[in-house]
């Protein structure tokens, strides 16, 4: 074998696990997305549950006091808070930042997802 040759099998190799790890990258950011979107609905349960018993708008630690336990996850995939609105219409949201972190841009997650424009579809 000439040093040539290890080095093309060194680059293939290379190539082939930088593939591989670009493709597992992606699945790893696809899983901490859905594992927010469930959370961000079992909080909104949480909140839900809450106002059958009491009024105003909880925060998380409120309802890790009273409806959740302890255990459950009050932060989302990326360590940031969940941001928990209610709306006088009654309706309630429970959002995350998403990937980047920060509230109001096209990454964030909520509960329940926003609804689309007719155009949009």
């Amino acid at each position: 074998m000439t040093l040539i040759e290890i080095l093309v099998v060194l680059a293939i190799l290379s190539l082939i696990s930088g593939a591989i790890g670009f493709h597992v990258l992606n699945k790893y950011v696809e899983a901490k997305v859905a594992m927010t979107e469930q959370n961000a609905k079992a909080l909104r349960q949480a909140v839900l549950s809450y106002r059958l018993t009491a009024d105003g708008c909880p925060s998380v630690e409120t309802l890790r006091q009273s409806v959740i336990d302890t255990a459950s996850k009050a932060l989302d995939a990326w360590d940031q808070p969940f941001l928990i609105v209610c709306e006088e219409s009654g309706e309630i949201r429970v959002s995350s930042a998403g990937p980047d972190r920060k509230h109001g841009t096209s990454d964030d997650i909520q509960a329940p997802p926003e609804l689309r424009l007719a155009a949009d579809r």
